[in-house]
C-alpha cells in the first residue's frame, strides 16, 4: 500500500504545491503556522497528485485523453464543448483503486475521532498549478459540500477529478499557458464549516480596485459562499484600516449594506447512482436579514486579524509584501470563524513600476445604469446581451458583454470584451475577479443593466469616477494620463489635495501629495446620510412620511443618531486613511440654510434667508440653539474618528468664523463635546475667508493652530460680489490685485505668529498664475483638486528652482 496518496494538513505547506495542489498547500501552511496565532483553520487532508496519476494510469486513461484533446482549439466554443465532454466522460468512467479508497475512508474515520461522528466534509479540488501569483484558478474546478458517508466521499472525490476537464478549466489552462496533461488534480478533504446556517465570504488584504495596500476588504453574505463567488447576490462589504488596527484600534473603517436577496443552504439530499450527494440551493432571505449586516463588527475584527496575520506570514515567507485573496466561513453551530482558503492576489500585486494611470472622461451623457465599479478604467462599445451560456458564440470581440451574471464558463468571451456589465454580484464575484485579471472595466450589481440595455446600443462604461460605476449613453471620448511618479521631486511648498468623496479616496491614494488640505463633510452628509442632523435628534417635529424615510435609511444601525455618527465618521476616516499618517484637514459642516433645508427633514429646522451665502452658516450655527444639537453629532463623529478609530492625523477646521468672540464660543462648544484643542494632539484650524480674519489675524492666531485661505469666499467678500450671482459673475476673479493683497497679508500674519498657512480654494486649481503667486509669497501648503495635482507639482518644482536661482 502506497503512503503517498494522503497527507494531513499538518504535513504539508507551500513547498508542496506540486504534490498536493495550491489549495491544500495553503490550508496546510495556515494550519501548521497560524493556528498557534489564533487563526482558526478546519483540519483535513490532501489526496495527492500521485493519487490522481495513479487513477488515470490504472484505467489506461492517458491515451484516450490525448485522443480527445490533442489539436483542440479552445477559442472554438463548439469544439471545446465537444472535446471537453469526451475528456470528462473518460475520467468519470475511471474506477478508484481499492488501496486509494481504503486510505481516503480511513482518514475520514480519523477526522471523526477529532470532531465527532456527526462531522461532515467539504471536498474541494486543488490543482497543482492553482493559486500561483499569475493565475488564481478561481472557480475552475468543482467542490462538494456537507458530505457525510464513505460512498458519497469517494464519489465526490471522483467528481473532482472529472472537473479537471471542464470547458472552463481547459480554456483557463490554455489562456495561462499550462499543459492540460501536466496540471494534476489533487483534492482537499476537510471538516465542513456549517456556514449554510451561518455566514461566509471572501476578503483581500488590499483594495481590489485601486491596489491601496493599507486596508482589508471583506465581502460577507448569509449562507454558503458560492453566491458571492458566482455574483448572484449583492453582498455586504467592510473595510478595516491595517495601520490603525495594528496600533490597537478596533473599528470598521467603512461599510456598505448589500441586498443579500438570497442565501445558499443545503436543501435536500439527492441520490445519484445510488450515492447520496448533498444538494445546495438558494432560498429568499427575510426582510430583516436584508436590512441588517450579515456579520457583526466583532466578526469583522476577527476577519481583519486573520487577514493581517495571513498576509504577514506569506510576506515574511516570500521576502516581499504579498497581498492575499482569502475565503472564510462562519459556522452556525459553534459560532466560530474559520479560514478556508488563502492564495496570492493575482492582479494588483503583479503590477510593476511606479507609473500612475488616471482615466478621464472628456464629456458625459445620460446615465443608463449604475453599479459597483471594478477597476478604474473606461471602456466603450456596442451592447451584446447574453443570458445563457449556449449563446456565447453570438458575442463579437470588442462588444460590451451585458448579462445577469457570469460563471467560469464565460471566460473565453469575457477576455475579448471591451467592458462587462452584470445585473448581480459584488466586487469579489466571478465577473469582477476575471475582469480584474484581464484588465477590463466592469460594472457589477446594476440590478437592471441586462434588462434596459439592448443589443447594438453604443455605450461607455466608466469605472473612473469612484466606487460607483456609470454606464453612459453613446461612445464618449476619454484620455489616459500617465505619470512616472519616481521622477517627481519633492517640493518645499507642500502640495495637498481637496477631497470630499470617500469613494474616490483609495483611487487617489497613490498621488504624491503631502496630505488632504480640505475634506468637506457636506458631501458625506448629502450623499450618504441625506438627512438633516436635527431631524435625527427631533423626529417628533417631522411628518410620518419623513420619519419613515429616515427609519429606512438608518435601519441597519442602532438608531438614527448611531447611523449619523458612524456614517459620517467612517466617511471622514476613509478620506484620512488615504493619506495616513499625513495630515487630513476636515472642515466642519458649511452648508448654507437653503442647502440644509433641502436635506431630508430639513425644512422645519431652517430659516428662509434672502442671501444664505452670507447668512446663517459656518461658526455662527455651532452654538446656536437652532443647530447646537446637530453640531454635537458632528463633534461626536469627529471624536470617534480620532479617539476610537485612531486617525490622529485628522485636523479639524472651522469655516466662516466672523469674529473673535465667535471663535472663542466655537472652541468652548467643541471642548464641551469632547474635542478640546491640544487633547490627544488635536489641532484646530480656522478658514481665513472673511476680511476680518485677515485684519485680526494676530488675534485669531491666539485661538487656532493654523489658517486655510478660502479664496472663493475671500474673493466674494473683498470684492463685494455674490459668487452665486450669474449677473455679476464677470466681476468674480481670484486674480484681482486686492484679493492677492489680502492673501499675502494672511500668509505674512500666519508666519509672524508661527502658524500654518494654506489655501484650499478653487483659485490655484483653476489658475496656474495664482499657484505661482502663492509659492513666491511663501505659503506653507496649496491644496488642489485631484485632477490638477500632478501638473501643479511639476509647475511648483520649476518655480522653486527659479526662486532658488534668483536668490543666488
Amino acid at each position: 500500500m502506497s503512503n503517498t496518496y494522503i497527507r494531513w494538513f499538518e504535513e504539508v505547506g507551500m513547498d508542496d504545491v506540486s504534490e498536493v495542489g495550491g489549495k491544500n498547500a495553503s490550508l496546510g501552511e495556515m494550519y501548521q503556522q497560524l493556528t498557534a496565532q489564533g487563526v482558526r483553520v478546519p483540519n483535513g487532508f490532501a489526496v495527492t497528485a500521485e493519487a490522481y496519476r495513479t487513477v488515470l494510469d490504472a484505467n489506461n486513461a492517458w491515451p484516450l485523453l490525448h485522443e480527445a484533446l490533442d489539436g483542440l482549439n479552445p477559442d472554438n466554443v463548439k469544439d471545446l464543448q465537444t472535446r471537453g465532454a469526451k475528456a470528462r466522460a473518460i475520467v468519470a468512467a475511471c474506477k478508484l483503486p481499492q488501496d486509494l479508497q481504503n486510505q481516503i475512508v480511513g482518514h475520514y474515520t480519523q477526522l471523526k475521532e477529532q470532531y465527532g461522528d456527526d462531522v461532515s466534509l467539504a471536498v474541494r479540488s486543488s490543482a497543482t498549478a492553482e493559486d500561483s501569483p499569475e493565475a488564481s484558478f478561481a472557480g475552475q474546478n468543482d467542490t462538494y459540500l456537507n458530505i457525510s458517508s464513505d460512498q458519497a466521499l469517494l464519489d465526490a472525490y471522483r467528481r473532482c477529478l472529472v472537473s479537471n476537464f471542464t470547458d472552463r478549466s481547459i480554456h483557463y489552462k490554455f489562456d495561462n499557458h499550462f499543459d492540460y496533461f501536466k496540471v494534476d488534480l489533487c483534492v482537499v478533504i476537510m471538516k465542513m464549516v456549517r456556514s449554510d446556517i451561518g455566514a461566509s465570504g471572501v476578503m483581500f488584504s488590499l483594495d481590489t480596485e485601486t491596489g491601496f495596500k493599507d486596508v482589508v476588504f471583506i465581502n460577507s453574505a448569509l449562507g454558503l459562499g458560492e453566491n458571492i463567488v458566482q455574483g448572484t447576490i449583492d453582498p455586504d462589504s467592510f473595510y478595516v484600516h491595517k495601520p490603525t488596527f495594528e496600533k490597537g484600534f478596533r473599528t470598521v473603517l467603512k461599510r456598505r449594506l448589500g441586498k443579500k436577496e438570497q442565501k445558499m443552504i443545503f436543501t435536500d439530499t439527492l441520490n445519484t447512482d445510488s450515492i447520496a450527494v448533498e444538494y445546495t440551493g438558494n432560498i429568499d432571505t427575510t426582510e430583516a436579514e436584508q436590512q441588517h449586516f450579515s456579520i457583526t463588527d466583532e466578526d469583522v475584527m476577527v476577519l481583519a486579524d486573520y487577514a493581517i496575520k495571513v498576509e504577514n506570514h506569506y510576506s515574511k515567507q516570500q521576502g516581499q509584501h504579498k497581498p492575499m485573496d482569502m475565503e472564510w466561513a462562519k459556522d452556525g453551530l459553534d459560532g466560530h470563524i474559520y479560514m478556508v482558503q488563502a492564495r496570492p492576489e493575482t492582479v494588483e500585486s503583479q503590477k510593476s513600476g511606479n507609473v500612475l494611470k488616471i482615466y478621464h472622461l472628456n464629456s458625459r451623457s445620460t446615465v443608463l445604469a449604475k453599479g459597483q465599479a471594478v477597476g478604474t478604467r473606461i471602456g466603450a462599445g456596442k451592447v451584446r446581451v447574453i443570458n445563457d451560456v449556449k449563446n456565447l458564440a453570438e458575442f463579437q470581440p470588442g462588444e460590451v458583454l451585458v448579462t445577469e451574471t457570469t460563471t467560469p464558463d464565460w471566460e473565453p468571451v469575457m477576455k475579448t470584451a471591451s467592458a462587462i456589465v452584470t445585473n448581480h454580484g459584488g466586487r469579489t464575484c466571478h465577473a469582477a475577479i476575471v475582469s480584474r485579471e484581464l484588465g477590463i472595466p466592469a460594472i457589477v450589481g446594476t440590478d437592471n443593466g441586462a434588462d434596459i440595455l439592448t443589443n447594438g446600443t453604443e455605450i461607455t462604461v466608466s469605472c473612473a469616477e469612484g466606487e460607483i460605476g456609470n454606464v453612459y449613453e453613446g461612445l464618449l471620448k476619454f484620455n489616459i494620463e500617465e505619470t512616472d511618479l519616481s521622477h517627481l521631486p519633492a517640493t518645499k511648498t507642500k502640495i495637498m489635495m481637496n477631497l470630499a468623496n470617500p469613494d474616490q479616496a483609495f483611487g487617489l491614494a497613490s498621488l504624491p501629495v503631502d496630505g488632504i488640505g480640505l475634506a468637506r463633510m457636506e458631501f458625506i452628509i448629502n450623499e450618504y446620510i441625506k438627512a438633516h442632523p436635527m431631524a435625527l435628534v427631533h423626529p417628533e417635529k417631522l411628518d410620518d412620511q419623513t420619519r419613515l424615510s429616515i427609519a429606512n435609511i438608518s435601519m441597519a444601525f442602532t438608531d438614527p443618531v448611531d447611523f449619523f455618527v458612524k456614517t459620517l465618521s467612517e466617511g471622514v476616516a476613509t478620506i484620512a486613511a488615504a493619506v495616513y499618517p499625513k495630515p487630513c484637514v476636515v472642515r466642519m459642516s458649511d452648508f448654507k440654510s437653503n442647502e440644509y433645508a433641502s436635506l431630508l427633514g430639513g425644512k422645519p429646522f431652517e430659516p428662509i434667508e434672502s442671501n444664505p451665502m452670507i447668512g446663517f452658516r459656518g461658526a455662527a450655527r455651532y452654538s446656536h440653539p437652532a443647530y447646537a444639537e446637530g453640531f454635537a453629532l458632528e463633534c461626536k463623529a469627529m471624536k470617534r474618528v480620532r479617539d476610537e478609530m485612531g486617525f490622529d492625523n485628522v485636523i479639524l477646521m472651522i469655516p466662516f468664523c466672523r469674529r473673535i468672540s465667535e471663535g472663542e464660543k466655537v472652541l468652548m462648544t467643541m471642548a464641551k463635546n469632547g474635542l478640546k484643542r491640544g487633547d490627544n494632539g488635536l489641532q484646530i484650524y480656522v478658514m481665513c475667508e472673511i476680511p476680518n480674519n485677515v485684519i485680526l489675524i494676530d488675534e485669531f492666531s491666539k485661538l487656532f493652530d493654523g489658517f486655510s485661505i478660502g479664496s472663493n469666499d475671500l474673493t466674494q467678500l473683498t470684492l463685494g460680489v455674490d459668487r452665486d450671482s450669474e449677473i455679476v459673475a464677470f466681476d468674480f476673479d481670484e486674480r484681482d490685485e486686492g484679493v492677492k493683497q489680502m492673501i499675502k497679508l494672511a500668509v505674512d500674519g500666519a508666519r509672524r505668529n508661527q502658524k500654518h498657512s494654506g489655501i484650499c480654494g478653487q483659485g490655484p486649481s483653476d489658475y496656474p498664475e495664482i499657484a505661482e503667486f502663492l509659492v513666491k509669497i511663501g505659503i506653507d501648503s496649496i491644496s488642489l483638486t485631484a485632477d490638477t495635482v500632478l501638473k501643479t507639482i511639476k509647475h511648483v518644482v520649476e518655480l522653486e528652482k527659479q526662486i532658488k536661482a534668483n536668490q543666488k
